[in-house]
């Protein structure tokens, strides 16, 4: 009686090729996770440092909830708020 093993390599060879892909693609966005963009000339990053460093001052945690059109200038305000507050996020 013969064992037929094809059916059995081919999917040992899917299954090591999918791990190794899954590795370079982990290895390849890895570099690029801890990318910080630097915002400190940005305007709405100094306006949320300012208001980070009252609220710290008063002890209040996000009093002012503001909103920008702009993504970049949402995400730089929140940069510079939690700076300014201290808060290690």
């Amino acid at each position: 009686m013969r064992i037929n093993l094809k059916p059995c390599v081919w999917v040992l060879a899917l299954a090591v090729g999918s791990g190794l892909g899954g590795v370079t693609v982990q290895a390849v966005g890895a570099p690029f996770q801890d990318h910080q963009q630097d915002y400190s000339k940005n305007k709405t990053y100094q306006q949320g440092v300012r208001e980070g460093q009252a609220d710290h001052a008063q002890n209040k945690d996000h009093s002012k909830k503001r909103h920008f059109k702009k993504d970049e200038d949402q995400k730089a305000y929140e940069n510079g708020y939690q700076k300014g507050h201290g808060d290690s996020r």
